[in-house]
C-alpha cells in the first residue's frame, strides 16, 4: 500500500515539474520573440519617421507591411514599447518614436 502512495507522490511531483518546465520555456520563448520583433519595429520606425521627410508618425499598416508582421502584432508591440508613442492627432493608428518632454517633443 505504501509503494502505491509513494508512486502517486513521485508521479505527481514529476508531472508538476514537467508542467512548470513547459510553461517556463513557452514564456521565455514569447519574451525573446517579443524583444526581437519589437526591436525590428523600433529600428524601422527610427529610420522612417524623420521630420525632414514630413512623416513624424507611420501607420500600423505601413509598419506591418515593411516588417512582415501582422497588424495586430505591430499594434501590440508598439503599445508595449517604451520609446514608441501613439499619435494623438486626427488620424488613428499612427505610431512614432518621439519622446515627450513636458509640452514639447524631442526626437530620440
Amino acid at each position: 500500500m505504501s509503494t502505491v502512495i509513494d508512486g502517486i507522490i513521485v508521479g505527481g511531483a514529476g508531472g508538476a515539474v514537467a508542467g512548470i518546465t513547459v510553461y517556463s520555456v513557452q514564456y521565455l520563448h514569447q519574451k525573446i520573440r517579443d524583444c526581437i520583433d519589437s526591436s525590428a519595429v523600433y529600428k524601422w520606425l527610427s529610420t522612417n519617421t524623420k521630420d525632414e521627410q514630413g512623416h513624424r508618425f507611420r501607420s500600423t499598416r505601413a509598419i506591418s507591411s515593411w516588417t512582415n508582421l501582422t497588424q495586430d502584432r505591430v499594434r501590440y508591440l508598439c503599445s508595449h514599447h517604451r520609446k514608441i508613442y501613439l499619435s494623438t492627432g486626427g488620424r488613428e493608428d499612427m505610431w512614432g518614436v518621439l519622446q515627450r518632454d513636458d509640452d514639447s517633443f524631442i526626437f530620440s
